[in-house]
């Protein structure tokens, strides 16, 4: 049987793809994930994981486990909020997908702000991924979704900006681009963009666009599923990807360098629902989010000049 220790190390690892990160989240040693995880490949008979000294990934086998152990898991600790939401007399939870820090950061305060207006209702936020969200969000596993625009998706709708940040493209610091102080959209024929599986169309040519604005292709780089393992990628000078600005400040890496685009627009972050489960409480939310994420930028505003450009970006 799977124990509870190599269950949450696993699936943490697959999230961070780092082990001295995942160690931080769940309040262990490095080397009690890494004797977890051996003790797992050991039960199941082949690596789950592929580590070199740049970057940690998964393999075949260890995407599969993943695919198969998360519903299951997510469903187990679904139900455990339930009980605790009925014992403390909570009416209703919105399930709030997101996807980033800074989006987590906000929707933490909106969930608070959304609690007090509401007494009854409460908010949960839930960490997704790129490649999942969309899925997840018809599927009926989140009612809300925080993405970054444009928004494309048939029978869903749009609510408010709640923040914007500035275009980056993060590329390796062996790249020849990474001495630049900024890059133009042109430049983009100088790196392999990366590549997120299971994407909407419109969601990959925002971000991974096919060509330049002057009409010069751009080179596809390998697939990612995590942003751990984009940045791994990167770190490894295998490709680049297009962030917000907020990655400098939520996902500093040595090996990785963050050039500001001097002629791209910033990316736009808003909620976005299922048009067929549209309900009060999801309006309810909007407006919390947007006041916090006003609150937000308003006590960044009163901080020194380098933490206030940094909220300003990653609220």
């Amino acid at each position: 049987m799977l124990e509870r220790l190599e269950l949450e190390a696993f699936l943490t690892l697959v999230e961070e793809l780092h082990f001295g990160r995942t160690a931080e989240r769940l309040h262990l040693t490095t080397g009690r994930i890494s004797q977890s995880i051996k003790k797992l490949e050991r039960h199941i008979g082949t690596p789950l994981f592929e580590r070199t000294s740049r970057y940690v990934r998964l393999t075949p086998a260890g995407r599969q486990l993943h695919e198969d152990l998360l519903p299951p898991y997510e469903q187990l600790r679904a139900g455990l909020h339930r009980a605790v939401d009925a014992a403390q007399g909570i009416q209703s939870v919105l399930r709030v997908g997101f996807v980033g820090a800074a989006s987590g950061q906000l929707m933490v305060h909106a969930a608070q702000l959304y609690a007090e207006r509401h007494p009854g209702h409460r908010a949960q936020p839930r960490e997704l991924q790129i490649a999942d969200s969309y899925p997840r969000l018809r599927d009926g596993d989140v009612d809300l979704l925080i993405v970054s625009l444009p928004h494309q998706e048939a029978g869903t709708a749009v609510g408010p900006v709640l923040y914007s940040e500035r275009r980056m493209l993060a590329v390796s610091r062996e790249h020849p681009l990474a001495g630049r102080e900024s890059v133009s959209l042109e430049d983009l024929t100088a790196v392999k963009l990366l590549q997120a599986r299971s994407v909407p169309a419109h969601w990959r040519t925002a971000r991974t666009p096919l060509y330049t604005p002057a009409g010069h292709p751009v080179e596809a780089g390998p697939e990612f599923e995590t942003f751990q393992e984009a940045l791994a990628l990167i770190g490894a000078d295998q490709g680049a990807f297009i962030v917000g600005a907020q990655a400098m400040h939520y996902y500093a890496r040595s090996d990785v360098a963050y050039l500001p685009f001097s002629d791209a627009p910033p990316l736009e972050w808003a909620p976005v629902w299922l048009t067929a489960r549209a309900a009060p409480r999801i309006h309810d939310f909007n407006r919390a989010a947007l006041d916090a994420a006003t609150r937000i930028h308003l006590a960044a505003a009163r901080e020194p000049q380098s933490s206030a450009a940094a909220s300003k970006e990653a609220p």
